[in-house]
């Protein structure tokens, strides 16, 4: 059976729980992610205008609530008192679903998504494949939300963001696919307990080929959530706003929404691959509830300081055109993406999975042994 968060509470308590309380366990679960997640997006909104602001040398949001930290709340009620507009010649049925899909697919993700070692809505024994199929449904949302709008802005940015999701899919996986290698497994609690609480621990550092993976997961990944200097299928100079420009209201804020937290999941996935994930220093409190919040906080701390470079990233480079992206993933990305995955099945077979710095350590072991 797989872990879930029922399944921790179950055994902290010594309780078998009946169905009925199997369920309300898990709604609340789920009403406290979607919640905070959506908390999350709102305020990525608020910190991408502020770190925007500070590396402009300007103020940004500082008119609603203290230091404009209520921005973010006045902006939702604006979306959700304007009017919902749908063009008179769009399909309207893939209209209206387009920008549900895309929140649909983000917060799917949620499922697997390992928050510690106990908070975790269900730890499948294939959550990397759930994880990378679900996501996938953000695509077919940006594609469908610029062709039912029969708009020419609205259908280029569809299509330039089906073929760039598409193509940065590939490094994305081959990169995923190197550290499922080391950790021999696909679960994220299997990939997360191989690592330790300390960088020395971490699968960035376990050999110079997943280095190099960390860095190419994070550049496509800017790709596949369409960030800048990825952010071709709503460049607002040359397409108004690409595939959400016919839309208004709630509409346009769930496209918005689940960019945020499309952010956060895949800097989420980047902690808990490359930099520990919930793991806490010397694993202090264990699998108790004081031990659940540490790793929490762990989790959350990593996961925002990559959300804080994804942001700084945007505001530092300029767009590359369309050829030029496509030019980075398949003539540079992908082929190093797969020249790291054959080093590092090479690497686990000739050092029999040891970490680069284990086998520094056990050189200087055996030197000073063979000193003595």
């Amino acid at each position: 059976m797989n872990d879930t968060i029922v399944s921790y509470i179950s055994s902290l308590a010594n309780i078998e729980f009946s169905p009925l309380f199997v369920f309300l366990i898990f709604l609340v679960a789920i009403l406290i992610i979607v919640n905070v997640m959506a908390l999350i997006g709102g305020l990525g909104t608020y910190a991408e205008r502020k770190i925007s602001a500070d590396i402009q040398m300007r103020q940004g949001p500082n008119r609603v609530g203290p230091y404009g930290l209520l921005q973010f709340l006045a902006d939702g009620v604006k979306m959700i008192m304007k009017e919902d507009i749908i063009p008179t010649e769009s399909n309207k049925l893939l209209y209206t679903i387009a920008p549900v899909l895309c929140l649909s697919g983000i917060l799917a993700t949620f499922t697997v998504l390992p928050f510690s070692s106990g908070f975790i809505l269900s730890d499948l024994n294939i959550g990397i494949f759930y994880l990378l199929g679900v996501s996938s449904l953000v695509g077919v949302g940006i594609f469908l939300g610029g062709y039912s709008s029969n708009s020419k802005w609205s259908m280029l940015g569809g299509m330039r963001g089906a073929s760039q999701i598409i193509s940065y899919e590939v490094p994305v996986t081959l990169s995923i696919l190197a550290i499922v290698l080391i950790a021999g497994g696909l679960s994220f609690k299997t990939l997360v307990s191989g690592q330790t609480g300390f960088p020395n621990g971490w699968y960035i550092f376990h050999n110079p080929f997943t280095f190099i993976a960390f860095f190419v997961y994070f550049i496509s990944a800017l790709a596949e959530a369409n960030r800048a200097p990825f952010d071709l299928p709503e460049a607002e100079s040359e397409l108004v706003s690409g595939y959400h420009t016919e839309y208004s209201g709630m509409r346009f804020a769930f496209f918005a929404l689940a960019e945020y937290m499309e952010v956060f999941v895949l800097c989420g996935v980047a902690s808990a691959l490359f930099l520990g994930g919930y793991k806490v220093p010397f694993d202090l409190g264990g699998d108790t509830i004081i031990g659940q919040f540490l790793q929490i906080g762990s989790f959350f701390t990593k996961t925002l300081l990559l959300y804080y470079v994804v942001i700084w990233v945007r505001w530092t480079l300029p767009r590359l055109r369309v050829d030029q992206l496509m030019t980075v993933c398949w003539k540079y990305l992908t082929p190093i993406a797969l020249f790291n995955l054959i080093g590092t099945a090479v690497w686990i077979w000739a050092f029999d999975g040891k970490s680069i710095l284990s086998l520094i350590l056990s050189i200087g072991a055996s030197g000073s042994a063979g000193g003595h």
